[in-house]
């Protein structure tokens, strides 16, 4: 049994839904998923669905040229097609801390999450080790600001190399190049506490506890050059009361910033995932 997964966005109009499925149908194919939604607002039409194929000539090519033939060129779609078997390449972005790092390798040595990750980059070594417990490739690229340029190209070269799709930032501590995000328009996903930008700088949980907060969380996103202004992916929060010390908020924090990553992740992988107007359309 075949299987892909089609995600098409559109100007909304009239049996948009009805020829999609009618032309699965037509191809032999059996949709056991289907979600929609409509941006009333934007006029904008965007679709998720999964379907089989037990015929032995199936051929993705084939329908891919037929399907931008009959559907997507007739309703002017901008649209995907992936099959089951194309686990998309994802490259780890780190630094120092290691509880994302550790989170997501475990995850992947369960089988949890459904990619590939060729090899591991930071701009320090401290975390060699944990790639080569998990027998990833991993690379020490330094870059500060004296050598931004090599530390980038460097970076873009690993990319290449590896045929990487996408990159999670793992507690990655550089702003990332407006080259590299270029290069990578909407897959470079990245984590960051939910205090910003009431609580910046480099001890967050420090000064939210100063201020008594009653909720901490964390968010993930995709990397624009807006920095921690890019499409929401997933969040989640934890209730903190006066009986927490600062050791109690990081503590939280940093199991929620596992979490939503983790789930960011996993929704990107599956596809599930839409982008527009510097937002997000999530299909559960």
């Amino acid at each position: 049994m075949q299987k892909i997964t089609i995600l098409i966005h559109c100007e909304d109009q009239k049996a948009i839904i009805a020829s999609v499925t009618n032309y699965i149908s037509s191809i032999d194919g059996n949709i056991i998923y289907l979600d929609q939604h409509v941006d009333a607002d934007e006029n904008v039409f965007f679709m998720r669905l999964e379907c089989e194929f037990s015929a032995k000539n199936w051929n993705i090519e084939a329908i891919k040229t037929d399907f931008q033939a009959k559907l997507a060129a007739p309703f002017n779609m901008s649209w995907e097609m992936y099959t089951q078997d194309e686990k998309p390449r994802m490259a780890l972005f780190v630094s120092k801390y290691d509880h994302c790092l550790y989170d997501i390798l475990g995850r992947y040595s369960a089988g949890e999450l459904p990619l590939e990750i060729p090899l591991i980059i930071s701009n320090h070594e401290d975390l060699k080790a944990v790639a080569e417990r998990f027998s990833i490739p991993f690379h020490y690229v330094p870059f500060t600001k004296d050598i931004k340029t090599e530390g980038e190209q460097k970076q873009l070269d690993l990319l290449k190399q590896y045929n990487i799709d996408f990159i999670v930032l793992a507690r990655y501590m550089q702003i990332i190049t407006p080259n590299l995000i270029a290069a990578y328009k909407n897959q470079i996903i990245n984590i960051h506490h939910s205090f910003l930008p009431a609580f910046p700088g480099a001890k967050p949980y420090h000064s939210a506890f100063k201020r008594g907060v009653k909720i901490i969380g964390a968010t993930s996103h995709y990397v624009t050059e807006g920095l921690d202004e890019g499409p929401i992916i997933e969040q989640d929060i934890a209730r903190v009361s006066h009986s927490h010390s600062i050791e109690d908020f990081i503590t939280k924090g940093r199991d929620l910033e596992r979490m939503v990553l983790a789930r960011a992740i996993k929704l990107h992988a599956e596809r599930k995932t839409m982008v527009y107007d510097n937002k997000t359309v999530v299909f559960l």
